[in-house]
């Protein structure tokens, strides 16, 4: 049973009166859940995919997987992605036919359920000009409601500038970026059979992050919505650490308005991260609107979605500032997403 004050913010956030392990009213706009599908499976294979997981297997997923589970969390509608390992394994044209796979499987999955998936595009990276094709193609033609990237593509970082190109196009754009981790470059560092999520996954969005920032890539894209998941990693934590490298000349000239002016423009999601540990640390970083509702269904199992909804509402967050992070502020970023709900239902 919900204590008395927080069972009075369900009320007002119009949530059923079902407090068991799952609510029913659909209302959270989900920006990090992955999809699987099968020819990408089928691709790249259970044991590279499984091995980057907590659980070591490679999930069971289907559209319809998401949409039971989503029901059954309060999700409305789930912007879709592709995850780590991504797509590129060496060949360049094996990675950028399975991109196109991909985006196209995704967009169908929006046209047969228009109001419950959106859609991040992925790239054929470090491909650039196959990559530069398929923003065209994803943004003009799929309608994608942005681009999902991988914080590194075989050990390059995305401030380097090789992929300036890229990021100058999606900034002409206005386009929303979203970051996924991946399994650190060298795994000879990594900790015997920790899996690469539990560590490497937050420490890679860091130097992700930390690259875009001290390569000036934040400073000249003005107009891209950035979102990182699992919370900006290790950034909350360190951004004091990393702002001290304004100490340099090189690197304070990429950070005009200082570097935690900087990390305080990105948005962040709470995959992994609807707990008072990571949330002290964020919210002393960024207000409550720059914070996302991310689930990382199904990599992360149902039970994790469940927890995230519920570490959210144990938080003791305001109405207004909880109602921001599960739906509004999303919608804010994503107005395909909130023009597809309301033509399905006139909005929440």
């Amino acid at each position: 049973m919900l204590p008395w004050t927080e069972f009075g913010v369900w009320l007002q956030l119009g949530y059923s009166e079902n407090f068991g392990d799952h609510l029913v009213t659909n209302h959270r706009i989900d920006v990090h859940h992955h999809i699987l599908p099968p020819e990408y499976a089928s691709r790249v294979g259970a044991e590279r995919i499984g091995r980057l997981i907590v659980s070591g297997r490679m999930p069971d997923w289907s559209p319809q997987h998401s949409i039971d589970a989503m029901d059954r969390n309060g999700i409305e509608t789930a912007v879709t992605s592709i995850s780590a390992p991504g797509l590129w394994f060496g060949d360049d044209d094996a990675a950028g036919d399975l991109a196109r796979l991909c985006n196209e499987y995704a967009a169908e999955m929006r046209r047969d359920h228009p109001d419950r998936f959106g859609l991040f595009a992925s790239l054929p990276l470090p491909d650039v000009d196959a990559s530069l094709r398929e923003i065209e193609y994803a943004l003009d033609v799929l309608k994608a409601d942005g681009i999902g990237l991988l914080t590194h593509y075989g050990g390059r970082y995305p401030g380097e500038p090789e992929f300036q190109p890229v990021f100058d196009e999606l900034n002409r754009r206005k386009a929303v970026v979203y970051f996924h981790p991946t399994e650190a470059p060298c795994a000879c560092h990594s900790l015997g059979d920790i899996p690469a999520a539990t560590l490497d996954f937050p420490f890679d969005t860091t130097k992700a992050v930390t690259s875009l920032l001290f390569a000036g890539t934040f400073a000249r894209c003005r107009d891209i919505r950035f979102i990182f998941s699992h919370a900006g990693g290790t950034i909350p934590f360190l951004a004091e650490r990393i702002s001290r490298l304004e100490m340099r000349p090189e690197f304070k000239e990429k950070v005009p308005n200082g570097a935690i002016a900087e990390l305080k423009r990105l948005y962040y999601d709470t995959a992994l991260s609807a707990n008072r540990y990571a949330f002290s640390a964020l919210f002393e970083l960024v207000e409550s609107g720059q914070v996302l509702f991310g689930s990382d269904y199904p990599f992360a199992p149902e039970a994790t979605m469940t927890a995230t909804v519920k570490g959210l509402a144990e938080l003791g967050l305001d109405a207004d500032v909880l109602r921001g992070i599960e739906r509004d502020n999303a919608l804010g970023l994503l107005p395909q997403v909130a023009e597809a709900i309301g033509a399905a239902d006139g909005g929440f």
